[in-house]
């Protein structure tokens, strides 16, 4: 008698859910709606499908306090044995961009937070955007954690194929060993983007008689409904079931030879397929991001190349940047990581506990302002105020520990970028000042320590590999505008994925495209021609007639009961349209801190060191962040004696004969006077990003520019001299 077997295969589903620290309430409460929601309600009505599910730490504490309910019914799944909760960082950090203590903690925290929300012991982790660095192993394991889940291009990488995935590999440093899986990429690539049956008959054909294979599907639990065009297509409309729940369905119709099973269990019944030494990685579209624009264009347009020809034979060893690289990349991520390292120090100085900032550093360690793919990332201005504000407030606590309630100020020289060369920090109680005197004796950064705030955490705007994407894709509309009839995204079957789909917002945004030539810090000194115009200067199409912009300037630096003066200084040239030759100039600005105030005092002094006259413009430029975009009524301009239609803060526009002005924030807490000794006339932008986003590509305002102009007119040997004071306060 024959007896036949049936081919079978186990199937582990994990589902990562994030939001960041800092986004807005409302988008918490919109993609629980949308996606997390939706999710618990199909497993409650599918008891047979197991998984694993990752909530960040951030997202539990929303939850704790907007939908308690919702805890306890992930709970309920746990306690049958439905659900596996998998661990990770608390906020989500990058975690090989974090101090290796902080490493630990962080994931012992969500650990320990997992025990008590949902009585389980999580044996897993999720790690962030999958960055991988060979020593995670020794870390992850003096955390108590025991495998975790990658995507398969890391396996690829070192000679890997599809065939040998079905299970996990054992890794080790330092004699740590951890188990890792291999996300599937063919079915994040259907899942939920393709019919059910595709899916479905991909994993029967990995299947065997043995039954001891496992396929995995790791990805983020908000495309499932939250992201674009995925919500009635996933959860049903109109008397049509959902994606979801026809997935369900056949998963539990097909339970006979495919198997639901949480990652966790699957690695304490089966033996690891064998040792494994991963590089240095993330998923694939990670590393082309992480390459210089161009680079990261051509890469990609590469890697679509070879999928289209389905050359997975060199697809496999395809490898982009490095995450680390987001550090030079962007000057703004770098301040940002380099700050969060300073305050790591001061916070462990002082005791490493909540008191004394603790839990502050590390949700400003959260991982999502720290890079930039297709949308999202470091142009998120009001997530990177967050991070700032975290900063902050985690410095304050650990600084009071150190100089307890009474006001204190020094200034330090340090190489604070990592640059080899030394930049100046001028710190008190009050407010920090970081002065870059290599870069044009530029302020890139002024903490306003009692409200929390990061005046410039403002972001330049930087050139990006989608820019030439979304020009390729205006310029072909536009030709065949007449032509061609728009799809309606609901015309089809399945939605797009936002990364493959190229959307806009609104049309022509190739023509707002603006690529700054230096980075937008503040007292940045300029001297324009006279046919210069607030425009010209706003869209870069103008000439720099100095020579100082982001050019080295002489620093000294004295202290004394009433303060801490800085004093730059440079001898430079400017050029006088239609003279032979530029004129020698010496521009030296003075900063001066005063002690136990929230003021700044800017002095300029410019010398015509020169034999002729000098007629020019001299611009001081400023670009700050108070989270004014989309005409926010809380972030302002006031302008004493003047009265104008638009006095929101990314409002634009020129005002002459300017003394005394004002800008704000009602809800940061924040008002900066500024006070003139000689009127002034203003120039004022909102600086502009176009970015993408899950929707498509769109203008954001990452601060404003505010830029104080004067005439000039000196004879040889003849200076000139204005005051700038700079006094914060409430509202």
């Amino acid at each position: 008698m024959t007896t036949w077997q049936t081919n079978s295969i186990h199937f582990g589903l994990a589902l990562h859910n994030h939001q960041p620290v800092g986004n807005f309430p409302w988008v918490f409460q919109q993609v629980y709606e949308e996606a997390y929601l939706p999710m618990i309600e199909a497993l409650e009505r599918h008891p047979k499908v197991r998984l694993s599910l990752h909530y960040t730490g951030s997202l539990l504490d929303w939850m704790d306090e907007a939908q308690p309910a919702f805890l306890e019914r992930i709970s309920l799944l746990v306690q049958r044995g439905q659900v596996e909760i998998a661990s990770g960082g608390y906020y989500e950090p990058i975690l090989s961009s974090i101090p290796d203590r902080d490493k630990v903690a962080q994931i012992r925290r969500l650990t320990e937070r997992i025990q008590r929300d949902f009585g389980t012991e999580a044996s897993g982790m999720w790690i962030a955007e999958r960055v991988w660095e060979p020593d995670l192993p020794h870390f992850l394991r003096e955390a108590g954690i025991e495998w975790t889940i990658l995507d398969d291009v890391h396996f690829k990488n070192v000679g890997l194929e599809d065939h040998d995935l079905c299970g996990y590999y054992a890794t080790e440093d330092q004699s740590s060993i951890l188990k890792i899986f291999a996300t599937s990429k063919s079915l994040r690539y259907t899942i939920p983007w393709r019919p059910v049956k595709e899916s479905i008959e991909y994993m029967r054909s990995l299947a065997t008689p043995d039954g001891r294979r496992i396929v995995v599907m790791g990805d983020d639990g908000e495309k499932f409904g939250s992201w674009p065009e995925t919500g009635p297509y996933c959860w049903g409309s109109e008397g049509r079931s959902g994606w979801i729940e026809e997935f369900f369905t056949a998963l539990e119709q097909n339970t006979d030879w495919l198997h639901t099973t949480p990652l966790g269990e699957y690695a304490r019944n089966y033996p690891a397929l064998g040792r494994i030494y991963i590089p240095t990685s993330s998923y694939i579209e990670m590393t082309e991001w992480a390459l210089p624009p161009q680079k990261s264009y051509i890469f990609g347009k590469l890697l679509h190349k070879l999928e289209k020809e389905k050359r997975d034979d060199i697809l496999q060893f395809m490898r982009g940047g490095f995450w680390r690289n987001f550090l030079v990349r962007y000057h703004e991520i770098n301040n940002q990581h380099k700050k969060m390292l300073r305050v790591h120090h001061k916070v462990y100085d002082a005791g490493a506990t909540p008191e004394t900032g603790l839990v502050q550093l590390w949700k400003a360690q959260a991982n999502d302002t720290y890079w930039h793919g297709l949308f999202g990332g470091i142009y998120m201005g009001h997530v990177r105020s967050a991070i700032y504000h975290h900063l902050i407030k985690a410095e304050n606590a650990a600084d009071r520990a150190r100089h307890g309630a009474d006001h204190w100020q020094h200034y330090e020289y340090t190489d604070f970028d990592r640059d080899s060369q030394d930049e100046l920090l001028v710190e008190g109680d009050l407010q920090n000042l970081y002065i870059d005197p290599h870069r044009g004796g530029s302020l890139f950064e002024w903490d306003m320590r009692r409200s929390m705030h990061n005046l410039l955490s403002v972001m330049t705007r930087h050139q990006e590999s989608y820019h030439e994407t979304l020009r390729q894709f205006e310029q072909e509309r536009r030709q065949h505008e007449a032509s061609i009839k728009p799809q309606n995204p609901h015309d089809s079957a399945e939605p797009v994925s936002p990364h493959s789909a190229v959307r806009t917002k609104e049309s022509d945004l190739d023509r707002r495209l603006v690529i700054d030539r230096y980075r937008r810090s503040s007292l940045v000194d300029h001297f324009f021609a006279p046919a210069v115009t607030s425009e010209h200067f706003a869209q870069g199409r103008y000439e720099e007639q100095g020579t100082f912009v982001e050019l080295p300037y002489a620093t000294d630096v004295q202290q004394d009961a009433n303060g801490i003066t800085v004093t730059m200084a440079r001898a430079g040239q400017v050029k006088r349209p239609g003279a032979l030759g530029p004129l020698p100039v010496q521009l030296e600005k003075t900063l001066f801190v005063p002690f136990g105030e929230e003021r700044l005092i800017v002095r300029y002094i410019i010398h015509n060191k020169g034999q002729s006259r000098l007629q020019t413009r001299f611009a001081s430029e400023w670009n700050i962040h108070l989270l004014g975009g989309g005409a926010n009524d809380q972030a302002y301009y006031h302008v004493d004696g003047h009265n104008f239609d638009d006095n929101h803060f990314d409002g634009s526009g020129e005002v002459l004969q300017v003394q005394d002005f004002h800008i704000g924030n009602y809800w940061i807490g924040q008002d900066v006077g500024f006070s003139l000794s000689k009127a002034t006339t203003l120039w004022r932008f909102s600086i502009e990003t176009v970015t993408g986003s899950e929707a498509g590509f769109e203008r954001n305002h990452q601060g404003s520019c505010l830029t104080l102009l004067w005439p000039l007119l000196l004879e040889a040997q003849q200076s000139w001299s204005v005051e700038i004071t700079c006094t914060g306060q409430q509202p």
